[in-house]
């Protein structure tokens, strides 16, 4: 057994903010576990923080936290795990709070939404950083002058950022390695089945590629910026700009490469999300207008048939 004496054991904080997703939390808490199991000592003290009683996820897992916001043990770590919508986030003894452990030095980690909330403290100025994509629009308007990867993780000094989902996986691991050496961060992998070990420039959505059929970074940067804005759609400038290229350079990039403009894809990719939900769900059609960013149910039921040449009413008989 690996038996590891030098710098144990490590503080480890975790803030999971209300509407946490439990992957990403189990993603970054569960190595830790495995670690101090495998170890058959302490490697990692865990102690958690929140605002009130519990910290509910957006499932139905809650955690009872150890300690409050505002409280300041003597931590190595600490980890902000968010979800749900991280930029309405603005309780101040919280944000405070970060920024009094940075200051004490800790390092500090952003995880899926997590990001988003060090930007609002103040913690990523001048840093390279990365976000999930769902919430990559939402930082670049709370921040618009970060400058956004779209990495699995970025360690730059003492921030790190990590885009959540099974991400925190490779986080975890490429932090034990650099603790407890590469043999043991491995046998901790492989305790999770971990085997395919991702490095930090591991693309988030390996599939975006083959769906559009183009590398062109530009109108990945602004189908991603689509996906993430369904139900409320942003504008041309807005798609430009987190593009970096003109609303006509982008038009141009989508005429050439998808044949259609801009619009016209970003139109079509919230269609083809109201088809896939009425066929997969019981909402009304007001719902689902809703959902997908029309402004009533007879405009969707009209741009629906002029885009599939039925009317929506029409695509759960098709099931």
């Amino acid at each position: 057994m690996d038996i590891i004496e030098e710098n144990m054991p490590y503080s480890i904080g975790i803030f999971a903010v209300d509407d946490f997703a439990v992957m990403s939390y189990a993603g970054v808490t569960d190595p830790l576990r495995a670690a101090n199991l495998l170890n058959g000592s302490t490697l990692y003290d865990v102690t958690h923080f929140g605002l009130g009683a519990i910290c509910q996820s957006s499932s139905a897992a809650q955690i009872v936290p150890d300690k409050k916001v505002g409280e300041f043990p003597k931590l190595d770590y600490l980890f902000v795990i968010a979800g749900g919508s991280p930029e309405s986030f603005n309780d101040k003894k919280a944000l405070n709070w970060l920024a009094g452990y940075a200051r004490r030095g800790t390092v500090i980690c952003g995880v899926s939404g997590g990001p988003v909330i060090l930007a609002k403290a103040g913690l990523m100025s001048a840093r390279r950083m990365t976000v999930h994509w769902e919430h990559a629009a939402a930082l670049a308007e709370v921040a618009p002058d970060l400058k956004i990867e779209r990495n699995l993780f970025v360690v730059e000094g003492n921030r790190i950022t990590c885009a959540g989902g099974t991400a925190p996986l490779d986080l975890m691991h490429r932090l034990i390695s650099d603790h407890q050496g590469k043999a043991f961060a491995l046998r901790v992998s492989d305790w999770f089945m971990h085997t395919d070990i991702r490095l930090a420039s591991g693309a988030q959505r390996g599939g975006l590629v083959e769906r559009i059929g183009t590398t062109n970074a530009p109108i990945l940067d602004a189908v991603e910026m689509m996906d993430a804005n369904i139900s409320e759609p942003v504008s041309l400038d807005d798609l430009a700009s987190f593009s970096n290229r003109s609303k006509r350079q982008l038009n141009r990039l989508f005429g050439q490469t998808l044949g259609c403009t801009t619009m016209e894809y970003y139109r079509r990719i919230r269609l083809e999300k109201a088809q896939n939900i009425l066929r997969n769900s019981a909402l009304t059609l007001t719902e689902i207008s809703l959902a997908t960013g029309f402004s009533s149910s007879s405009h969707f039921s009209r741009v629906f048939l002029v885009h599939f040449g039925y009317p929506p009413s029409k695509e759960r008989h098709l099931v």
